[in-house]
């Protein structure tokens, strides 16, 4: 009896120590580091791609009894487009979730690879935002950036991002296609012609956007090859030479953000292709028409001479025979 009353002591003074262990610690802010600090993410999500920037959020900070931000900079590995530059308005975010960017420096410079700003108040802090536009000089090699800060005590801190590598693939949205006038679809050329510029080009023209409404058919908005059947090209005349047999697959469920599909819904259908998606991808066995298409839907194809496979992507129908489209295609 002896030993179990002390067996349930020890176990008590167990059960007690425990809690006292686990008993929360008081919060206390955490002391600030000495010196001049700096942190960096990348924002922009998806593959690199020519012409689409990829956006970066740089923070710096020094304590204020310790001096103040004289300058920031970033030097891309592969200078980027005239449109890259880093902002001269620091960020932060408000009750309501808007971004509000408030001036400290001047404007941007850009000298060949390198981007500077120079601080023009008297700041300790800033999260400075970096928007790179990739060349076609950057396809297919890899890209890398270096983050830097200077403070008023002389010091220097760096910050390294990638390396991130630049697709192959290209992109070219917001196309107004209809049907009788801009129907002719070039992969090649990343362009919609009417019938005029096509007959100037007819070695160009892969697709042919197509409305029609007919008796006891399906048609609608449709997408066909200038070679495909004559049922899937009624009332259509082409020009000489406009005589391509492009391969043309349905798809469904692949909305592509740089095509500017709206991910803000939360279905999963919308991706990011990338190159490997375009590599992989097998229409030897693909129809050359694709009829009544959707809002939100899209083909792949294959150029006649092999040369590229693309995905054409259907951002809009209206009911008056026309759409918007955009195409994201891959150089085999």
């Amino acid at each position: 009896m002896i030993r179990k009353l002390l067996y349930n002591a020890t176990l008590l003074l167990c059960a007690a120590a425990l809690i006292v262990s686990c008993k929360e610690e008081e919060y206390s802010v955490p002391t600030p580091k000495s010196g001049l600090q700096n942190d960096c993410i990348k924002k922009s999500v998806g593959p690199g791609v020519a012409g689409i920037d990829m956006e970066f959020m740089y923070a710096m900070a020094i304590q204020e009894s310790e001096g103040k931000l004289v300058s920031a900079q970033v030097e891309a590995s592969i200078p980027g487009a005239p449109e890259t530059y880093l902002e001269h308005r620091s960020f932060h975010t408000d009750a309501i979730g808007d971004d509000i960017g408030i001036p400290v420096a001047t404007p941007s410079v850009t000298d060949g690879s390198v981007t500077k700003v120079t601080f023009d108040v008297d700041t300790n802090a800033a999260t400075l935002r970096y928007y790179y536009r990739p060349t076609p000089a950057a396809v297919d090699k890899e890209v890398s950036f270096t983050f830097s800060a200077t403070s008023s005590n002389g010091q220097t801190v760096t910050y390294t991002m990638g390396p991130y590598k630049i697709r192959r693939m290209e992109v070219v949205t917001n196309l107004a296609v209809s049907n009788g006038d801009k129907f002719y679809i070039s992969v090649e050329d990343m362009a919609v012609y009417d019938e005029t510029e096509a007959a100037a080009r007819p070695d160009k023209i892969d697709v042919l956007y197509l409305f029609r409404t007919i008796s006891g058919i399906t048609f609608g908005h449709s997408f066909v090859a200038p070679a495909a059947d004559g049922m899937y090209q009624p009332g259509v005349t082409l020009p000489n030479g406009v005589n391509r047999n492009t391969k043309i697959q349905k798809a469904w469920n692949v909305r592509d953000i740089h095509l500017g599909a709206n991910a803000g819904t939360g279905n999963n259908s919308y991706v990011y292709l990338d190159d490997e998606d375009f590599r992989t991808l097998d229409l030897s066995a693909a129809p050359n028409y694709a009829i009544n298409m959707l809002a939100q839907s899209g083909i792949w194809v294959q150029t006649a001479d092999e040369k590229y496979k693309a995905y054409i992507y259907v951002n809009s129908i209206n009911a008056n025979g026309s759409a918007v489209i955009g195409i994201k295609r891959y150089r085999l």
